[in-house]
């Protein structure tokens, strides 16, 4: 009898022992289960992050594109801004707009930042946006934005050297009305960066083709 018991006393060990072995098994198993969907949810969502692009555009340039983005001013109130290769150039918050248009001349080959300025097209004198457009030089790029008032002090002289830059609006531009525009001297076409619009807010954002490469 006591042979008989001491067996099924070890009997009794040895299941038990098994059964701990499998279940501390099963837990190390599962647990290593459980961690490939954190993983993989980490990893997803490394891969998901948001990539900034220059200007703020919806999407990225091609390689040897410029990118800019113009906002025109919102009547009186809300003045134009202009980025060009995530360069903030002229903005309300930098305090260097003024009612009329505003122009900012940027190098074609390299993009860099020549010169900003603003003219008032109400009450300036408009002689000096005429010599100003004449000194444009074939390699840079002018980007151009209005704000309360770009069209009375317009004249023919001026919508023309527009035109020459690649302007299809210029000849039209009147009171108040909102204008955008990226062009350059002697463009075998008109640009396609411009928007016009009567007293209303203008977007354009996009990258440069073929007459911004770097």
């Amino acid at each position: 009898m006591r042979l008989s018991g001491l067996l099924r006393y070890l009997a009794l060990i040895f299941a038990v022992a098994t059964t701990w072995l499998f279940i501390r098994e099963y837990i190390n198993f599962n647990m290593k289960t459980f961690r490939l969907p954190r993983w993989m949810g980490s990893a997803h969502k490394n891969s998901s992050q948001l990539v900034k692009n220059k200007c703020g555009l919806s999407k990225s340039c091609p390689d040897n594109f410029f990118a800019f983005k113009i906002v025109s001013g919102a009547a009186n109130v809300v003045g134009p801004t202009m980025c060009f290769e995530d360069q903030t150039i002229m903005s309300p918050v930098k305090n260097n707009v003024g009612r009329g248009l505003n122009i900012v001349l940027v190098d074609g080959t390299t993009g860099a930042v020549l010169t900003q300025k603003s003219f008032d097209m109400y009450s300036g004198d408009a002689s000096l946006l005429t010599k100003f457009l004449k000194e444009i030089s074939e390699d840079m790029l002018v980007l151009v934005a209005s704000y309360d008032d770009p069209g009375t002090k317009m004249n023919d002289e001026i919508r023309k050297l527009f035109s020459n830059l690649g302007s299809t609006h210029a000849k039209q531009l009147g009171f108040r009305d909102s204008w955008v525009f990226l062009g350059a001297q002697n463009l075998k076409s008109k640009s396609p960066f411009e928007q016009r619009s009567f007293q209303t807010q203008q977007n354009w954002a996009s990258y440069s083709k073929g007459e911004a490469r770097k």
